[in-house]
């Protein structure tokens, strides 16, 4: 059996470019992996079939990214091979932190161990980008420069260890819906991610805070009065930066243990809150 963990990501800064001809977003952002984790394990078998403890809703066919990920990996090494999948889902679903795509790409992973493929991380994340375009990115994790749909990556120096304090609303956000509203009344103000980049490099962490955002912000929190809440909540406990991850509707916030937990203890919202940690690079 091999076991992987499917790490979640925030999005320290999301732009939006353009739309493409494709009906996808050009985008630039820096992405950050973090401790929290659904677990993956996974066992040799002649078919695919996905067993998913911790959410009874979610789909167990090729719906599933995980699913789809054995079929993409069978694709391209022009394979047939089955795999037992065990899913722990620890991650919200529909938060902007990439659960369904770390979990397609712990199946990749875990399959190029479980069958001896010899796949690179290159080869790994061509797979991905098939599926989705966060899964290039979490193949590999990390800090993260990326562009295109998202599926180019530039590795970034590893962000230094920061508590992270999530906040997932029970109210969900669906990307396509964010996306649509963005193209309504696009952005006029943009991160300068170039220079976010070269200050996180150098470990400048106060000056690239001022500089953080994300366009797909306003546009949530315009609609929704309770995720401009806890944004507002978040802001006052003194963390270093609070924003929306991706499309939405988890909150996140860089700060330290102690801070955290004050804010554990001060939180009275009904919804899902997690204290957990910057990770570096999963491979």
């Amino acid at each position: 059996m091999i076991k992987e963990f499917a790490r979640a990501k925030i999005n320290l800064t999301l732009d939006i470019l353009d739309k493409r001809a494709d009906g996808f977003h050009n985008i630039e952002t820096i992405m950050q992996t973090i401790e929290l984790a659904d677990v993956v394990e996974l066992e040799t078998a002649d078919e695919i079939s996905l067993k998913i403890i911790g959410n009874d809703t979610l789909p167990t066919d090729e719906k599933n990214l995980a699913y789809r990920a054995v079929l993409e990996v069978q694709k391209f090494c022009k394979k047939n091979f089955g795999a037992s999948i065990t899913l722990t889902k620890n991650i919200p679903v529909a938060a902007g932190l990439a659960g369904g795509s770390s979990d397609a790409a712990a199946v990749i992973r875990g399959l190029n161990q479980l069958y001896d493929l010899n796949l690179s991380v290159k080869e790994m994340c061509k797979i991905g980008a098939a599926i989705g375009s966060d899964v290039p990115f979490c193949i590999s994790g990390g800090t993260c420069f990326a562009s295109g749909r998202g599926e180019k990556l530039k590795q970034l120096k590893d962000l230094d260890t920061f508590t992270v304090v999530l906040i997932k609303p029970y109210d969900e956000i669906y990307t396509e819906w964010a996306y649509k509203a963005y193209d309504e009344k696009p952005a006029t103000v943009h991160p300068p991610t170039a220079d976010i980049v070269k200050l996180l490099n150098k470990k400048n962490y106060d000056e690239a805070f001022k500089l953080f955002a994300n366009v797909l912000e306003p546009v949530v929190l315009k609609r929704n009065s309770q995720i401009r809440s806890y944004k507002s909540f978040l802001q006052r406990s003194n963390t270093k930066f609070a924003a929306m991850s991706g499309s939405g509707s988890a909150l996140f916030a860089l700060t330290d243990e102690a801070t955290a937990a004050r804010i554990r203890k001060n939180f009275t919202g009904r919804a899902q809150f997690f204290i957990t940690k910057t990770f570096g690079k999963v491979i």
